[in-house]
């Protein structure tokens, strides 16, 4: 059935009901006692079933549930440590249906070209697997095979996606903060081109040509003759995952010293106008004997615009600079602030936070006084009206993975003064040529914004003394469309109920179950839309009488 592309629509979204469902039940539930408990338990039960419904469909859960298990921004935590398994959880298909793929894709025998092959699978992933070989001409190779129907089945699964981005975007809070219809735009471009094997090959010559000089990093050489769209053939590269610590140790490898080089080569991608790997999991980089690093599986990239580019540095500046208007005006730039945003706020949430952690006040402060700042913070960004662009998506999934990795390779890793000598390079280049030429004045430059920041203890009161007063007027204007918030919440319900009449009835069709199914679905149905309406007129009446 997992093949059935009604069947599959009609689990995801089925499923993804259910869950809305819960949620929004257990949240009015809880108005006035919530209890954090229960709430990390519904999670984790969510967690559970996702996982395991993914594991069986495979297809586009397991891509969706890779993408979501690095983004803290869009899922809580317990989540994502539930499903953070997902990249090693999928199951291989068989070499006999490998070799077949092969052989119509090159159109002969594939004794005649490969030898040696591996009838077993080096690995195995959401959208194909990996096998170890050798050219008839002696050269070791990789290939990559895509798994067979994956095209059809992840077409479906992006019909079930479009109703839950939707249902998500009409009546959830994740609305707020993300431009959801166009991030299932770029979710769709990227999955699409990561199916066409011949788009990995064209991403991977292009990272090759990037790195072609360089004696710290390694991209596998391509033989486009042998690779299709569903066919990809490369050098084999020797090495173990950049978090093998034991490895690393054997071969007498600078952790530390790995990290930063690591860092290094992934700022350069993420911060400069071109292509960066948006799927740097720890199997795509590979570390070599001699501390090589070697990038693997162009599948999935981003690309940052020039004038993006440009943002990004002037955010990065402006952080270590404590210029943090520049920082504002660059998220603002970057598309992460919505109109109604406002930048004073923004700015002081920006300027504590990084204040705090740069100058390390956070140490000078009782536990509860911490936690206090930090929650403000918190609570003050959550209001904003901001969204994370769609196009930034699979940036964020980069950093977030890359720097769990950082941190695996040395915990005690300190990015922002790792990251000074990249920050003093582009201050650089919009220095006169005579500053250019003596790089103590950046340094001193930097240091002095940084030592003449105001210790933060002396401004923490008044900051949050303002964020309380803005945070009065949010609940005033809250408080205003209360009415409104409830007939949102009661369309939802509405339409989710209307939704699952009508998923049982196609399973009905679909499967021929019995006609008892059906009439318990509609008697169910009944029940809830007469039980909606009771209740709102039960709010209604409190209303009144308020």
């Amino acid at each position: 059935m997992k093949f059935n592309s009604l069947y599959r629509i009609i689990v995801i979204v089925f499923m993804s009901v259910k869950f809305f469902i819960q949620l929004e039940t257990f949240r009015r539930k809880s108005k006035h006692s919530w209890n954090q408990e229960r709430f990390q338990k519904l999670l984790k039960k969510q967690a559970k079933e996702y996982k395991e419904k993914a594991i069986r469909l495979e297809g586009l859960l397991v891509k969706l549930g890779q993408f979501l298990s690095t983004r803290a921004d869009i899922l809580p935590k317990v989540f994502l440590e539930e499903i953070e398994d997902l990249v090693d959880r999928v199951p291989s298909f068989s070499w006999a249906k490998a070799k077949r793929i092969l052989e119509e894709e090159w159109s002969s025998n594939y004794e005649d070209i490969i030898k040696n092959v591996s009838e077993r699978p080096v690995a195995s992933a959401s959208i194909g697997q990996v096998y170890r070989a050798n050219l008839m001409t002696g050269e070791e190779v990789a290939i990559k095979i895509r798994r067979p129907n994956i095209r059809k089945i992840i077409s479906a699964d992006f019909k079930a996606l479009r109703i839950v981005f939707w249902l998500m975007d009409k009546f959830t809070s994740y609305s707020n903060q993300l431009d959801l219809p166009k991030l299932y735009d770029e979710i769709r471009v990227v999955i699409e081109d990561e199916l066409d094997f011949s788009k990995e090959l064209k991403n991977g010559i292009n990272f090759q040509e990037r790195y072609k000089e360089s004696t710290q990093y390694r991209i596998p050489h391509y033989i486009s003759e042998w690779s299709t769209k569903k066919v990809l053939v490369m050098e084999w590269m020797e090495g173990a995952r950049v978090t093998n610590l034991s490895y690393i140790e054997e071969q007498g490898i600078n952790r530390k010293e790995l990290a930063r080089k690591l860092l290094k080569g992934f700022l350069e991608q993420l911060l400069q106008e071109g292509q960066f790997h948006a799927d740097p999991h720890s199997g795509n980089i590979l570390i070599q004997n001699d501390g090589t690093i070697v990038f693997i599986d162009f599948g999935m990239v981003g690309f940052i615009e020039a004038s993006d580019a440009l943002s990004i540095r002037k955010l990065i500046t402006g952080v270590v600079l404590s210029q943090y208007d520049d920082v504002t005006d660059a998220l603002d730039e970057l598309r992460f602030l919505l109109p109604d945003s406002d930048k004073r706020q923004i700015e002081k949430a920006i300027k504590t936070l990084v204040t705090l952690f740069v100058e390390q006040d956070l140490t000078m402060m009782d536990e509860d006084t911490a936690e206090q700042v930090l929650r403000e913070v918190q609570t003050l960004v959550n209001k904003q009206p901001i969204q994370l662009p769609s196009e930034f998506a699979f940036l964020g999934r980069a950093i977030s993975t890359i720097i769990g990795i950082l941190y695996t390779l040395d915990p005690s890793i300190d990015l922002i003064e790792e990251g000074k000598p990249i920050v003093q390079e582009w201050v650089e280049q919009s220095e006169s040529s005579e500053e250019r030429n003596d790089p103590t004045k950046i340094f001193r430059k930097i240091y002095g914004k940084l030592s003449s920041i105001e210790n933060p203890l002396d401004r923490i009161s008044d900051e949050l003394n303002d964020h309380r007063t803005w945070e009065e007027s949010v609940k005033r204007k809250e408080s205003r469309s209360k009415s409104m918030l409830w007939n949102k919440h009661y369309s939802f319900f509405i339409l989710l109920t209307s939704i699952i009449g009508f998923f049982i009835s196609l399973s009905f069709q679909l499967d021929q179950l019995q006609l008892a199914t059906s009439i318990t679905g509609g008697v169910s149905f009944l029940f809830m839309l007469i039980s909606g309406s009771r209740e709102k007129r039960i709010w209604q009446k409190k209303e009144s009488t308020k």
